[in-house]
Parts: structure tokens; sequence; C-alpha cells
């Protein structure tokens, strides 16, 4: 895959892009402080697609937003149609891990008329909030951004650093040949080394999140056929019962599984590919 730049209606988008531009549209969405690059190994056994693998919004190598704007689900989802607009896209699949999965699901059910077919990863839907935890969400939420302005992002002296660190910060354990690819687009040179090249306000509590009965009636609006995969042993916010429940909710869904970790779309790319059924 090759590095490529998209100027979009919303912003510029840094991403990977295999070259096929007469393959099936694919638009692939990364995980939570992820970037294109996750998509690195999947890339050789999807050469009949046209592969796009962006750096999501205030990721890898795409824009950031104002400092007077916040990141939401909301506007990424506009962010993205504004990509698939740009790339000249009427109609293409999805393929998304984790908070990539999560927001491909709400993009498929807001615009039903864009998406063809939608390959999850690890998610189904993004994460939901009970009602009793608002308020203490919401000070939380203003107390840690608040408290964000003025402070410095760490600064590591060398490469090798932020890959240990990389290594560390993960829902699950993410091996080193994964973390050295995240980091080629995840850092960028400063005064004194590197620091994450990622938006800090990413790394924020989100203020207001979807309750689950609205997760779920979302989940019921997507009109395209689904396959959904995920790792054994599950991670802990995606427990059977809830994937099971949300499952329910969609139309046309197939459920499957393979033995691994979070990113097992890095470390086992050919089966994770077969288990899609995009080959």
């Amino acid at each position: 895959m090759r590095d490529f730049t998209l100027e979009s209606a919303r912003g510029r988008f840094g991403g990977l892009r295999n070259g096929n531009t007469g393959g099936t549209p694919l638009l692939a969405l990364h995980g939570w402080l992820d970037n294109a690059a996750s998509f690195r190994p999947m890339a050789p056994a999807l050469a009949a697609h046209d592969l796009v693998a962006l750096d999501m919004p205030g990721h890898g190598r795409s824009f950031h937003y104002p400092a007077d704007a916040e990141y939401s689900l909301f506007s990424t989802i506009l962010d993205l149609l504004a990509a698939a607009d740009a790339l000249g896209w009427e109609r293409f699949a999805l393929l998304g891990h984790s908070m990539g999965g999560a927001i491909g699901s709400l993009l498929a059910a807001a615009a039903p008329d864009r998406i063809e077919r939608l390959y999850l990863i690890e998610a189904l839907g993004p994460l939901s909030g009970s009602e009793d935890t608002t308020a203490s969400r919401l000070r939380d939420a203003v107390t840690q951004r608040r408290a964000l302005d003025g402070k410095r992002k760490r600064v590591f002296t060398d490469p090798e650093v932020a890959v240990q660190a990389r290594m560390q910060t993960n829902i699950t354990a993410l091996d080193e040949v994964s973390s050295r690819l995240l980091i080629e687009r995840g850092i960028r040179a400063v005064e004194g080394g590197y620091e994450w090249s990622s938006d800090a306000r990413l790394t924020l509590p989100t203020a207001v999140r979807m309750t689950e009965a609205q997760v779920r009636d979302a989940l019921g609006a997507i009109q395209c056929p689904v396959t959904m995969l995920v790792a054994d042993p599950t991670p802990p916010y995606f427990p059977p019962g809830l994937r099971d429940a949300r499952v329910a909710c969609v139309r046309e869904i197939r459920s499957v599984s393979l033995p691994g970790s979070h990113h097992l779309h890095m470390t086992h790319p050919q089966e994770t590919v077969a288990a899609l059924g995009l080959s």
C-alpha cells in the first residue's frame, strides 16, 4: 500500500491505498489511537479491492479539529462521507476495527444508501452509557478537557521508546511487530525527539454516550449485509451477552469467531480475511 492524501470538504485525510482503482471500493477504518497502517498486514489478501485505509480525523497524518471543536461520532460520520465523496464513491463497502467498526455501524445506519456491505472486527455499534452515569460522565469530561489546555505531550527521545510504550497502552497486549507498524504513522518529530501524532483530545472521556437502547435502535436501521468477527477470548467491553443482544437487532448478519487478541487482523491477517469472506 502507498501513502496518499485526500482533500475533502471537511479536511485533508492521510491514508494508504493499494492502487487497484478498478476493484470493489473498500473503505477501512482503524481503531482508537491506531492508524491506517493497522490494515497493512491484510492488504495483500485484499488485492481484488480498491482498498483505501484512512487515518481517521485526529489520527496518523490526517487533519485535526480546530481548537474550538470537539470530536464526536456524528462529526466523524460527516467526515467519512466527505472522504467518500472526494473519492468519487457513491456506494462502497466498509471494513472497521474496534472504534472504526463502531463508527462504521452508525455510518451504515445513518446513510444506508451509501454502504454496500459492512465488515466488522471486534465491534458492533459504539460503547453505550447508562442514564444514571450522565452527570458524573459530563463532569469528568469537562474537568479533563479544561485540564488539557496548555499541557504538553510526552516526548520520546527515540522511536524505540514509543514502540515499547505503544505495546503497553492497549486493551490487550500488542505485539512488537504490530506496534512498529503503527508507530511509523503514529509519531512525529518535534524538538527533543518524537511525540504522538494523534490529537491529545482523543484520549479524553466522552462527555455523552448513546444509551444501549439508542445503539440497538441504530443497529436495527442497518440495511446492508453485515459480517462481524470477534476474537476468542472476547474483549471486556464486548461480553457475549451484550454481543448476542446487539446481533439480534441487525436484519442480516453473520457472526464468526477466531482465536486471537484484539488486533487479530494484524496478527492473523489471512485468517481474518477468510473469516470475513473478503477474499
